[in-house]
């Protein structure tokens, strides 16, 4: 069973992955039928992507919170 941060390191890889491939071979943003294929727009979004995994990793680290307490 996979946990959280495994998927989260999954998602982030082949989003890396998929904008190595895009910047490799770029591609022109066209449009069909009406529809808008901007590639620029879809690099953006994957970058979102790692960016996001990237915070929740941080979030998934052990940290230590050090305190001092007061005698009264």
């Amino acid at each position: 069973m996979s946990t959280n941060t495994d998927q989260i390191t999954t998602i982030r890889a082949q989003a890396l992955a998929q904008l190595k491939q895009l910047t490799l071979n770029p591609k022109p943003s066209y449009s069909v039928d009406g529809q808008k294929i901007s590639w620029a727009e879809y690099m953006e979004s994957l970058q979102r992507t790692v960016n996001w995994c990237d915070r929740q990793l941080v979030e998934c680290q052990p940290f230590e919170c050090q305190s001092e307490g007061t005698t009264g």
